[in-house]
């Protein structure tokens, strides 16, 4: 591993079970034809991720049905129930031993955030110290970018829905905020009223 292409690793969040859309698996939502998974996995590579690792939870069988998830590392969170945190843990330790020096962590019901924004994050990697995060008119979103030596504290701190929002915010000194709100929108697809966001 030569470049910092290769030592960032994309991670997707994908396990959600959809509570408040009914019961519908976000990753299985349909984006421009084809499931919402398939096109975050697409951003992350276009970004210039060539390692991706996606945690998968609720419906995780037909997810692999039917998403084409080639060439990624699939990551099953049988405790994808208790929130994202577990998720996060999942995909960090997946990664360990990989020789990934980051972990560029992106959700997948984001679809407004596309391969310019996330390579923006991406671009912000210098070491294993490395913390990043975009922003949107300077608050702090999606993706984040945590160097290897950050992993193991932001997995003791990713509890409930929190996911690393207690480290990042113990640590807020260190986070370098990407302005990314020129290029992108950060609205994510929690209810059934969000689904007009999808093609």
């Amino acid at each position: 591993m030569t470049d910092n292409e290769d030592q960032v690793a994309g991670l997707l969040l994908a396990a959600g079970g959809g509570r408040r859309l009914g019961g519908r698996p976000k990753a299985l939502l349909d984006h421009r034809g084809r499931p919402l998974v398939e096109h975050a996995v697409g951003v992350l590579r276009a970004a210039g991720c060539t390692r991706v690792h996606v945690v998968l939870g609720a419906a995780a069988d037909g997810v692999r049905q039917r998403a084409a998830l080639d060439g990624c590392v699939v990551v099953e969170n049988p405790e994808w129930a208790d929130g994202m945190g577990s998720s996060l843990r999942a995909g960090l330790e997946s990664l360990s031993g990989t020789g990934a020096r980051a972990a560029l962590v992106s959700l997948v019901d984001q679809p407004g955030i596309g391969a310019e924004a996330v390579a923006r994050v991406r671009g912000a990697y210098a070491s294993p110290d490395s913390l990043a995060a975009a922003a949107y008119d300077g608050v702090r979103g999606h993706p984040v970018l945590f160097g290897s030596a950050h992993w193991a504290g932001i997995a003791a701190a990713a509890t409930g829905d929190q996911g690393a929002r207690a480290y990042l915010k113990e640590h807020a000194a260190q986070v370098a905020l990407i302005e990314c709100g020129d290029i992108a929108r950060p609205y994510d697809i929690d209810t059934v009223a969000d689904l007009h966001h999808l093609e």
